[in-house]
């Protein structure tokens, strides 16, 4: 499958619906997320280029930020039970690329993310306190995952340039 950019597109400037715009701008950067790993081969997906992060990989970035909504919109402001992808004796164990960590089952392992941290939050308004910590609310939680995949995404600029010379958006 291929994706490009008109496969998303940038939050209504004319927004009067707090929780809409987040969701906007979440979906904005998930498809850019997408976009960044498409075209890529196997090896390009997890080579990981940078000596100082020898984990660092664009499947591997995938992998964290499904951990990340997991974490955060699921099971901290949902209260879903779903299971954690943090392991907890291994700090790095999310960003690792396991022999089933194909580009197309972590693509997918996000996109399946992306349905169950909506429906676990979906009764919950901005303002809400999350299920599993009530000293954050709802506003906060979708504002980290924001700037937590905003942050990656040019994470992911850097590593495609380096891959195969690819720049933009």
């Amino acid at each position: 499958m291929s994706i490009t950019g008109s496969d998303r597109s940038w939050p209504r400037t004319d927004a009067d619906d707090e929780l809409r715009l987040q969701w906007e701008f979440l979906a904005f950067l998930r498809a850019t997320v997408l976009i960044k790993a498409d075209g890529l081969t196997p090896a390009q997906a997890t080579e990981t280029p940078v000596p100082t992060s020898p984990v660092l990989s664009v499947l591997g970035i995938v992998k964290h930020l499904t951990a990340v909504e997991r974490y955060w919109i699921t099971r901290t402001a949902g209260g879903s039970d779903e299971p954690s992808l943090w392991e907890p004796d291994d700090v790095h164990a999310e960003w690792r690329i396991r022999p089933e960590d194909t580009t197309t089952a972590v693509l997918a392992a996000y996109r399946d993310e992306w349905a169950i941290s909506e429906r676990a939050i979906a009764s919950l308004a901005p303002e809400d306190h999350a299920r599993r910590d009530p000293e954050r609310t709802l506003r906060w939680v979708l504002t980290h995952v924001i700037q937590e995949t905003a942050r990656h995404v040019g994470h992911l600029d850097l590593l495609r340039e380096y891959l195969d010379g690819t720049t933009g958006e």
